[in-house]
């Protein structure tokens, strides 16, 4: 079975909840709604999902676990025949439709959700490294003063900084850009004008990453279902064809902004150019290609260093492309994030990005991008993997 064979046939979310806002709920509770939504959307029953395809180990967040023995019980699902996870963290969220895809295209699975809940109850990730056990690895980050992901994202930002003249101002357009996406959408956790001076009055959390740089800290889950091309042209919704879909790295980016033992252009950088190629050549499209952009964009300069990595601008010119305002929804040569992304929808590790890319190929993007019939989503920077998803239209 090829690879274009394979289709995105339901998508489903809770409500966004600010950091520790969904108590009582449970993370099961949270996911397993977002799956019954994701089977409302595509229009089957949860009975006849017989397969799960986790990233991040499946973890939920990075302190909770999701289990799909206790989906089974919890949803009454009779039986599943595939159950996997990629590991490392939300690099892996793109890359889980491939992990489905896999499934389907074996024969081990007909209907394959993925899916990320987050609850930030336990433990806030923007201090996870901190509170993490201590080890060779960590004991370098703690004794520095890097206790989350913040922290160590300033160091490759200041990084490109040194090396391309990448200024702030350059940083400021993906957060504003992102925040006007997110005005006229009722579920975004932010949707209040942000201006120029709004960012630069902001407090400075980790130098030069400012408050808008960071995204947001949500609970919440979002649950995707993939099938085969044959069945979903059966369905409810109009299928969303996987073109390609591509996930790992290289040495050099290895444990990402957890190591730094990266060489130059690696360390400024979001470690996903070997991916980008992979992901690419596998649809057979080039950057021109792409009408949508989706970019994992937990902060706000590794949008700016992806932008370089896919082939939308060159190395070094991410700062540039994007104050011209080349990313814009209305103007911009490639939109990017239209659904207002982590920075100012809603943080679930990478899920809302397939979500609004689905949306887009259907034509049901409340941002909707003219005319779209291919979408870039992808997962991470983070440690490998990291991964790329390409969808289209089914002709």
């Amino acid at each position: 079975m090829a690879v274009e064979e394979v289709a995105i046939v339901g998508v489903g979310a809770t409500p966004y909840y600010f950091r520790g806002e969904s108590a009582p709920q449970t993370i099961t509770e949270l996911a397993g709604k977002a799956i019954l939504a994701a089977c409302d959307d595509a229009g089957i029953s949860v009975t006849q999902i017989d397969g799960f395809a986790y990233y991040s180990e499946a973890s939920a967040g990075y302190g909770d676990k999701m289990d799909t023995a206790t989906f089974m019980e919890t949803l009454g699902i009779p039986e599943v025949t595939f159950t996997a996870a990629l590991t490392s963290g939300g690099g892996g969220s793109a890359g889980s439709i491939g992990l489905a895809r896999a499934a389907i295209v074996a024969g081990d699975a007909t209907y394959v959700v993925t899916v990320m809940a987050l609850q930030q109850l336990k433990q806030r990730l923007g201090t996870v490294f901190g509170a993490a056990p201590l080890s060779p690895q960590n004991s370098f980050l703690m004794s520095s003063g890097l206790v989350g992901p913040g922290h160590l994202m300033s160091v490759l930002t200041r990084r490109h900084m040194h090396l391309y003249g990448t200024r702030r101002e350059a940083f400021a357009e993906i957060a504003i850009s992102s925040r006007k996406n997110a005005a006229n959408r009722p579920q975004a956790q932010k949707r209040d004008p942000m201006t120029l001076d709004d960012y630069f009055s902001a407090r400075m959390i980790a130098d030069p990453l400012c408050l808008y740089d960071f995204c947001l800290e949500t609970d919440g889950a979002v649950a995707v279902i993939t099938t085969s091309l044959d069945r979903a042209r059966d369905l409810k919704q109009k299928p969303v064809k996987v073109l390609a879909v591509a996930h790992g790295g290289r040495r050099e980016w290895g444990r990402a902004f957890a190591w730094y033992g990266m060489p130059d252009p690696d360390f400024a950088s979001s470690g996903h150019a070997p991916v980008a190629q992979r992901l690419y050549r596998r649809a057979g499209v080039g950057p021109g290609d792409i009408d949508v952009a989706l970019i994992y964009d937990h902060f706000t300069p590794m949008v700016l260093m992806q932008l370089e990595d896919y082939g939308f601008c060159a190395k070094g010119e991410g700062g540039p492309f994007v104050e011209s305002g080349a990313i814009r929804y209305e103007g911009g040569s490639i939109p990017v994030n239209t659904h207002g992304g982590q920075l100012s929808e809603a943080y679930i590790i990478g899920m809302t990005h397939v979500k609004e890319a689905v949306e887009q190929i259907r034509g049901a993007a409340i941002n909707q991008v003219a005319g779209a019939e291919v979408a870039l989503a992808t997962g991470g920077p983070a440690s490998i993997p990291v991964s790329g998803l390409i969808l289209g239209q089914d002709r």
